[in-house]
């Protein structure tokens, strides 16, 4: 009789007792929702990367395809050695930078994730600096002006500074410091995917965007991704201490 109450309370979900008389512990739902909300995180950053990607391919493609040279593609064949490595290195950047954000994903699949990593500052100082050296020496396309300059050596130069001090804080073995900075370097380098749905936005809302309307939408695209990222960092709870090279050998 005891084993048929028993059997039924197990068939209604009724935590049972062990042989101690205590209860049984359950098993806690908690992680697969927790891995849930990571994967949606990664695949938003996926979905958030995709205009500038489409972007890229499209520039990528008239460069290599021998497309008519007009006046706003002239300054990328006259030197098309920046914007492509701009183009290859934003595209890794975002893809690999989204599954960086699955910490389940991270513990399964250690030695993807250093390599990764590896990879990731690599690509980051490249979109950094090819950023930099088009703002500085590509003739101004039509709507931009110098303020809108000034916003990308800004913004471009702070992405270069956070993956330098990521990597210096990881060499040092500060892994709470190591993904702060990289978080913030990795929005400033997704502003592209922001920027569009902004100006998207601001179009829609007032109309043609003037040269200064169109450098503060881009300049919000960037601080709205970093706003974000300090809100995460600020909200996620610290990691457990490692040591530096079980991160970075």
């Amino acid at each position: 009789m005891k084993a048929n109450v028993y059997d039924e309370g197990q068939a209604l979900g009724v935590p049972q007792p062990t042989r101690s008389g205590k209860p049984a512990p359950q098993k806690a739902k908690a992680p697969a929702r927790s891995r849930l909300a990571e994967w949606l995180v990664v695949a938003g950053l996926l979905v958030l990367s995709v205009i500038p990607l489409a972007g890229g391919a499209f520039r990528l493609k008239q460069l290599t395809g021998g497309a008519e040279i007009t006046p706003a593609n002239a300054r990328f064949f006259a030197a098309p050695l920046p914007v492509e490595l701009h183009i290859v290195s934003a595209s890794l950047f975002a893809i690999l930078g989204a599954f960086q954000f699955s910490s389940s994903f991270r513990r399964r699949r250690p030695g993807w994730h250093r390599a990764a990593g590896r990879l990731l500052v690599l690509c980051g100082l490249l979109v950094g600096f090819s950023g930099l050296w088009m703002t500085l020496f590509y003739p101004h396309p039509v709507g931009d002006g110098d303020f809108l300059s000034a916003l990308r050596l800004l913004f471009g130069s702070a992405m270069i500074v956070s993956i330098v001090l990521s990597f210096a804080a990881i060499r040092r073995g500060d892994v709470k410091k190591h993904r702060a900075w990289m978080m913030r370097g990795y929005a400033i380098g997704l502003g592209a995917g922001t920027q569009a749905l902004v100006l998207m936005a601001g179009e829609m809302i007032a109309g043609k965007p003037s040269e200064l309307s169109r450098a503060l939408l881009m300049g919000a695209g960037w601080v709205i991704n970093l706003a974000v990222a300090e809100w995460v960092i600020r909200k996620r709870p610290a990691p457990p201490a490692r040591r530096a090279s079980a991160v970075v050998s």
